[in-house]
């Protein structure tokens, strides 16, 4: 049970992820040796929050686990950073979510293999729709598509804002872009959804559907905005990236964190590409989180 009041209610995925360093993406049937290996927890929602709570803002995490080591895993990595746990689902015998990246320092990229929790999606009356109507902004990725946009609705309802992170273009997912107020994609997303390299016609068509603020992210090539009538083009930071794990994850969440303080969309927009930038200086999606007295620094150098 949530006992405090809370700024934010995320529902979505949450993961434990191996992460391997490796000199360049192997052919098969080789053996390829890997110089690093770190574990952390991971998923898009469950790593904006761990953002969040890293950065002063309460948070409460709604999901679904397995009852394996995993399952304790993420949900003590979690629970380490202050993030409220206690609507966690457990399934029994069931497997949770789990990942595997091998990242090429060199060129920062990395590839995912992943499983989806097996158990049972969380069910729409499962969610806490009373706590969601408490909260001042309701964050989803919309892997539970029936869970995701109950939740949506209900917040929509109470006039608390709807932020999605859109990693995939899934079933129900325009469905929820229907209810949000900021519908932020990646760029895999937005070629499926229009067919090719076109960003702002992305947001274009996504903004018919109702968001305030639509968006697409584009790795090294920065993101495409459009809100209030404005598209808005900005390459990223510039950095020798080691692993882009988690640096999406990171953008919403730091997104997220502008909403929060008032700021406009471009000073938002601007913070969470800063801060991907920033994670994508260390392996794994968590251990490159800016810590606050960096995220000061910066808006003081904004404020400058």
């Amino acid at each position: 049970m949530v006992k405090q009041a809370f700024d934010v209610y995320g529902l979505g995925q949450c993961a434990l992820d191996y992460i391997g360093t490796v000199a360049a993406y192997p052919e098969p049937d080789v053996k390829c040796e890997m110089s690093d290996l770190v574990i952390q927890g991971g998923g898009p929602v469950a790593t904006a929050l761990v953002a969040l709570a890293r950065w002063g803002v309460s948070c409460v995490f709604a999901g679904v686990l397995g009852d394996d080591l995993f399952g304790r895993m993420i949900r003590g990595s979690l629970d380490e950073e202050g993030v409220d746990t206690s609507q966690i689902l457990v399934r029994e015998r069931a497997g949770s979510q789990f990942a595997f990246a091998l990242a090429e320092p060199k060129t920062g990229r990395r590839t995912i293999f992943w499983r989806r929790p097996t158990g049972p999606r969380p069910r729409p009356e499962e969610i806490d729709c009373n706590l969601i109507r408490r909260a001042r902004i309701f964050h989803t990725d919309g892997l539970f598509p029936e869970a995701c946009l109950a939740g949506a609705r209900v917040a929509k309802a109470a006039g608390v804002p709807v932020v999605v992170d859109a990693g995939t273009l899934r079933g129900g997912i325009l469905d929820l872009a229907r209810v949000s107020d900021y519908f932020l994609a990646s760029e895999s997303f937005s070629r499926a959804f229009v067919g090719g390299d076109k960003p702002v016609e992305t947001c274009r068509r996504l903004a018919e559907l109702g968001p305030r603020v639509t968006g697409v992210t584009l790795g090294e090539r920065g993101y495409v905005a459009l809100a209030e009538g404005r598209i808005l083009e900005r390459p990223a930071y510039q950095v020798e990236a080691v692993d882009t794990t988690g640096c999406g994850d990171v953008f919403h969440g730091a997104f997220t964190y502008g909403l929060l303080q008032g700021w406009h969309v471009e000073k938002s927009l601007d913070f969470a590409a800063w801060a991907a930038a920033m994670v994508s200086l260390k392996l794994g999606g968590r251990a490159g989180i800016p810590p606050l007295t960096e995220v000061r620094a910066w808006c003081a150098s904004k404020d400058r």
